[in-house]
């Protein structure tokens, strides 16, 4: 009787390692793809890229220096060529008149960093190359406002030299380093932080003309709303709505305020930072919960 012997089983193939289980290890090889721990800096990093890579911010940055800058020098010369004198008044506040046309760039440029990912899609892409969405949030933040301040802080300082010099010896008064340090750091401080504020509303709004329609109205209806308030009754809203409109709050920054009371000195860029700090509080919790 013969005996049937089972074959003897064959030795498994060997796997190459690139066709590995996920999750198995093998010692002696290294991944040649190196392995990096992605922080803020990254984010930053890729933030900027965009912003200095897309049209829309080339033109709102050169609209707003042109507008800063050519009415605050078409105005210096408009008045050193007047006969009328400045009795003591500050050059300085000459230059309210651009920054407030201007101001209306720094909110559609902010407004565009976060809306207009969401208008192409592009915010999908950006979410899976950094899921962390309030590093994603903060990133834009800190690449904006640096971009904002720069532009508007070289603006304001070419225009308030120029027109100190153009008015000297008109009557003008010789601006103190307080007031020197307000019409230069401190509006460009504040400019910065309502272009920051409009970040925030294109992120909650996610469509960009809404969001700049809502900004544009924030700057403009207050104070417009206030001139048609003729009635006796509602002379203190009127006086409030003056006081703590936003382009009182800039002229505040010339110490030309166009109320009698109100926020004075850095009053206005604390309150600035105030609706900033809440806006963006919004903004990051609505972002945890909803979708792409």
């Amino acid at each position: 009787m013969s005996t049937h012997q089972p074959p003897m089983p064959q030795a498994a193939a060997a796997v190459p390692e690139w066709q590995a289980a996920p999750g198995a290890s093998y010692s002696g090889y290294t991944s040649p793809i190196p392995v990096v721990r992605t922080h803020l800096g990254h984010a930053v990093a890729s933030e900027w890229t965009k912003i200095r890579s897309v049209r829309s911010t080339m033109w709102t940055l050169g609209v707003f220096v042109l507008l800063v800058v050519g009415i605050g020098l078409a105005a210096g010369a408009l008045v050193a060529d007047s006969t009328s004198d400045m009795d003591g008044q500050s050059a300085l506040g000459l230059g309210f008149f651009g920054l407030l046309l201007g101001s209306m760039c720094i909110i559609t440029l902010g407004v565009l960093t976060t809306a207009s990912e969401y208008g192409t899609g592009m915010i999908r892409t950006t979410m899976v190359a950094c899921p962390s969405r309030g590093r994603v949030l903060a990133a834009k933040a800190i690449v904006f406002f640096a971009v904002a301040f720069t532009v508007t802080l070289a603006s304001a300082s070419l225009v308030a030299m120029a027109q100190v010099s153009m008015l000297d010896g008109s009557g003008a008064s010789h601006p103190s380093g307080g007031e020197w340090l307000k019409a230069t750091v401190g509006v460009s401080l504040y400019i910065a932080l309502l272009g920051l504020v409009s970040l925030v509303i294109g992120s909650i709004i996610r469509h960009s003309a809404g969001a700049v329609t809502i900004m544009i109205g924030a700057v403009l209806a207050p104070l417009v709303i206030a001139l048609f308030m003729f009635s006796e009754s509602l002379a203190s809203l009127r006086e409030k709505l003056v006081q703590y409109s936003i382009p009182n709050q800039l002229s505040v920054f010339y110490s030309n305020s166009l109320s009698r009371s109100g926020p004075s000195g850095w009053d206005p860029l604390w309150i600035m930072l105030g609706v900033t700090a809440v806006v963006f509080g919004a903004a990051y919790a609505l972002l945890q919960k909803r979708d792409v």
